[in-house]
């Protein structure tokens, strides 16, 4: 028994050196800040770490716990995350290179689309004043029917 105490007891202190870090409340909110941008990679549902409760997610909000008490930048961390996983990890992808394309395509498009329409609209304007007012029987045939036996029941 006595020989077994100084192994519980070095396991013990063990235990506590590998356990998370201590962090400062302004440090605590950062780690939780960057948890909440980084996605599960296992979770089908897109969820962040913080909310999720896989172990990948377990381990990986130590590592951040890890990285925000050595100090290290919000950017470095991300960087090291999307390294080992890709960008599909963080949530909000930068905006640059090619995932600059991806954010910017719709956008794109929904002008293109307004400068058509707008386009399509002044044309039309264009051509009905060019035209001049047409006269109504020109558009319907039954209309021009109705008139001329109108007016042949008006001469007797």
């Amino acid at each position: 028994m006595r020989a077994a105490l100084p192994l519980l007891l070095s396991l013990g202190l063990l235990g506590g050196a590998l356990a998370a870090p201590a962090l400062t409340p302004s440090q605590e909110a950062r780690a939780v800040a960057i948890q909440k941008n980084l996605r599960c990679p296992l979770c089908d549902t897109g969820e962040s770490i913080a909310d999720s409760r896989s172990d990948i997610s377990v381990k990986m909000r130590e590592s951040v716990r890890e990285q925000v008490a050595a100090g290290r930048t919000d950017g470095d961390i991300y960087v090291y995350f999307s390294q080992r996983y890709g960008n599909f990890v963080l949530l909000d992808p930068p905006k640059t290179g090619r995932n600059l394309l991806l954010w910017g395509t719709p956008l794109l498009a929904l002008a293109a689309g307004a400068g058509v329409l707008w386009r399509l609209l002044r044309r039309g304007r264009a051509t009905a004043a060019k035209a001049g007012p047409e006269p109504e029987t020109a558009f319907d045939p039954y209309l021009a029917q109705v008139q001329r036996d109108t007016r042949a029941q008006e001469r007797p």
